[in-house]
């Protein structure tokens, strides 16, 4: 939101009051009060008819600062609240003639108290982070009497910022207006799903903007040289989280906020779906399975999209007998095949189900100021919306959802969450401004949760669209309805690196598309990039994607990548380790693996899986592509060719290729199993080194499936004066069946 005319005058219809110096500081043991006159005080009548801007400076764990800017704080505060998770740590604080300052870890913000204007600046150690200057708070009020807060942070010269949830625009936020507002928009707009008010900026910190409600930012385009952000009404929170570098950004954000849950090892596998509203029985769906098996293709998870439910009763949770008149049967016999069963389901309850009138007596239902339940016919005729903030209401939703899983579901697709009104009165007083983000937290929470108790820690896992910050925890992530073109494949790939660098750690998208049926080159091309990211499926709107609907080709390419994604678990399950216990998502946007690599901060149509590998999506016809790579020897892992950086490429791809790298150095571990994903990834795995360094000892740690320690390997590599030596692994902890060391790319290099 914009309150400038330029940079000197304010836009019509606005007041802005702004901090003029700093009257007074009060130090507490872990805080600081700065009291700050929005006029010059000369004397003591300066006082009179001035308004005071408080703002307090606190810490909730070491390296994040928190401030909160306020006006007026005699109104109410109700939620919800973004959940933040405060620790015991040293915090120092201190003040002088010239400044007061607080100091966490590294970090330190320190505001200027002598003369006039306002400075306050945030430093790692002695270099400086971003500073909000004399233009920055602003409280305004509009001529219809509304009130907001804004903050406008500096940008240093190259400074580049990412973020702000799943966005499918440019990359780089900088220039952009971004309103974090969950909407049902596609991925062809400045609307997202998924919308969370953190940026991670290029020069080594993080803010996140402590506020469920629109939050509305202009980074770099106001003010070109701020990153400015506003709520509405009378006070301001936000938190600077300090790096030094972007993952360490990351870990300590997502330790505030919550870092990614484990997910079941099956869930790596390939999911099949049987689309939106295309037509589907048990005997289409059966054919489907037994195509993929007659053709020597390995899934992993069946879905059944929307239609398994009868038209017009979504969500009354019960099968269309008609389509499916044997649900408890047919499941079975899908899962006597080794699969697992996924079910979508939204939050909305038509008024056509029976579910809808029992949700309605009990006071289930989000209800108006009147007493009647919110409707209308947007998705379905006279749908009503769960209210989660009734734990009641929860508690009689899971309830549905567990007769699915004792019917032999495993999980379940969360769609939509994003249409929640806002003229409305949540069970617990929540603001409704505040719930429209934060709905999709509590549903999808919700949903996570039951499938925890029910399946224990670790086989709990979700198909979600909507999110804020703090719904990480509750994987996995999809990216919604895109198009079925080469354009809406690499916008889909931008909102994944964008919501990567928001804390979320595991992230898919429609193969193929969702929107309109691909061309077979669209789908080919499509199938390395979605078998190469943390989950794959096959989904799309009113077309069917099994492979032979497209040509015989196609069943190739999606056999090959499948079956390499399969032995490539063993590193994958590495890097998702990561995403649990340190919140680095699986798919890293170039710049959070090379933040000194000014060639990288750009770089939105490659990323590295993992820390090691290189994808670089082929998103032409022709198979065409260029792609960077970072200073070094890297290698192609599917054809063992070396390209050295750091430099540009131009290659052309087969249906059946795409560039995948190996970092120089790295030690991949290959499983031995390529027709599932949940196998004993330790047993004979091969250690694959690439462009090994002479005398070089790395570690590499192969997890087990059930999220026990796993097996620790230490591969050594012969030092230059040791013609003829190969490299060889020992086991350092854990145990393993036997395994094999490979150099790939070395001329000569032996096994």
């Amino acid at each position: 939101m914009k309150f400038t005319d330029g940079y000197w005058m304010v836009r019509k219809g606005f007041t802005v009051l702004r901090p003029r110096g700093v009257e007074s500081v009060e130090t507490g043991e872990r805080d600081l009060t700065v009291y700050a006159p929005t006029r010059r005080l000369v004397g003591r009548g300066d006082t009179l008819n001035t308004a005071l801007v408080t703002v307090r400076l606190f810490s909730p764990a070491e390296g994040v600062v928190g401030v909160t800017i306020a006006h007026h704080t005699g109104g109410p505060d109700r939620g919800p609240h973004f959940a933040v998770a405060a620790d015991e740590h040293e915090v120092g604080v201190g003040q002088d003639a010239a400044s007061a300052w607080l100091t966490t870890g590294e970090l330190t913000a320190r505001v200027t108290t002598r003369g006039e204007g306002w400075r306050l600046e945030f430093r790692h150690g002695e270099r400086l982070l971003t500073a909000s200057t004399e233009r920055s708070v602003g409280i305004v009020e509009d001529d219809a009497g509304r009130h907001h807060v804004h903050e406008r942070l500096s940008l240093g010269v190259g400074e580049t910022l990412y973020g702000l949830g799943e966005r499918f625009g440019a990359f780089v936020k900088n220039g952009q207006s971004v309103d974090v507002w969950n909407a049902d928009g596609g991925t062809s707009s400045e609307q997202a799903y998924k919308n969370v008010p953190f940026y991670l900026s290029g020069n080594g910190y993080g803010v996140l903007v402590a506020h469920p409600e629109l939050v509305s930012f202009e980074v770099g385009s106001e003010v070109v040289s701020q990153t400015q952000f506003s709520v509405e009404g009378q006070t301001l929170t936000y938190y600077v989280v300090d790096g030094p570098t972007p993952k360490d950004v990351l870990r300590r954000y997502t330790g505030l906020t919550g870092r990614p849950a484990r997910v079941p090892a099956w869930s790596f596998g390939l999911w099949l779906s049987t689309s939106f509203t295309t037509d589907y029985d048990e005997a289409t769906v059966t054919s489907f399975v037994e195509g993929m098996a007659e053709r020597d293709l390995p899934f992993s998870v069946l879905h059944l999209d929307c239609f398994w439910m009868r038209q017009f009763h979504w969500c009354d949770f019960v099968f269309d007998p008609v389509t499916f008149p044997d649900p408890a049967g047919m499941l079975a016999r899908y899962k006597a095949r080794g699969l697992r069963i996924s079910l979508w389901i939204n939050p909305y309850i038509a008024q056509r189900s029976h579910l809808f009138e029992e949700g309605r007596a009990k006071g289930y239902l989000v209800q108006r100021a009147d007493g009647s339940v919110w409707q209308w016919d947007l998705w379905q005729a006279g749908m009503g919306l769960v209210d989660f903030t009734n734990p009641d209401a929860a508690a009689w939703f899971s309830g549905k959802l567990e007769e699915l899983l004792d019917l032999g579901a495993d999980c379940f697709k969360t769609d939509f969450g994003e249409r929640v009104p806002t003229d409305v009165v949540w069970h617990d007083g929540s603001d409704p401004q505040k719930m429209h983000n934060y709905y999709a937290h509590l549903y999808n929470r919700t949903v996570f949760e039951l499938l925890e108790r029910r399946r224990g820690r670790g086989e709990a896992v979700v198909f979600a669209r909507s999110a804020t910050t703090g719904g990480q925890q509750f994987p996995v992530h999809w990216g919604g309805d895109c198009e079925s073109t080469f354009p809406s494949m690499a916008e889909s790939l931008r909102g994944g690196l964008s919501l990567a660098l928001s804390g979320f750690g595991y992230w898919s998208h429609d193969i193929g598309g969702f929107e309109g049926s691909p061309d077979p080159a669209v789908f080919k091309r499509w199938l390395p990039f979605g078998l190469l990211s943390s989950h794959s499926r096959l989904h799309g709107s009113d077309s069917y994607r099994v492979p032979w609907a497209f040509d015989e080709e196609a069943v190739d390419v999606l056999r090959r990548f499948t079956r390499l994604k399969m032995r490539l678990m063993p590193y994958l399950a590495a890097a998702a380790e990561q995403a649990h216990s340190e919140g680095l998502p699986m798919m890293r946007p170039m710049v959070l693996e090379f933040p000194d690599d000014p060639a990288c901060a750009y770089l939105d149509r490659q990323y590295m899986l993992g820390g090691d590998l290189l994808v670089a999506p082929v998103m032409t016809d022709s198979g065409e592509v260029t792609y960077y790579v970072p200073a070094g020897t890297w290698t192609d892992v599917l054809s063992g060719d070396q390209v050295h950086g750091p430099g540009w490429v131009r290659a052309k791809h087969g249906f059946d290729s795409v560039p995948l790298l190996a970092r120089p150095g790295a030690v991949v571990p290959f499983g031995a199993v390529d027709s599932r994903p949940d196998y004993a990834w330790a047993d004979d795995v091969e250690l694959r080194v690439y462009a090994p360094a002479p005398g070089a000892r790395t570690r590499v740690r192969v997890p087990a499936p059930d999220g026990g320690e796993g097996t620790v390997f230490e591969v050594a590599v012969p030092a230059e004066d040791a013609p003829g030596a190969v490299p060889a692994a020992r086991v350092l902890a854990g145990t393993s069946s036997g395994h094999v060391v490979t150099v790939v790319g070395v001329p000569g290099g032996a096994g």
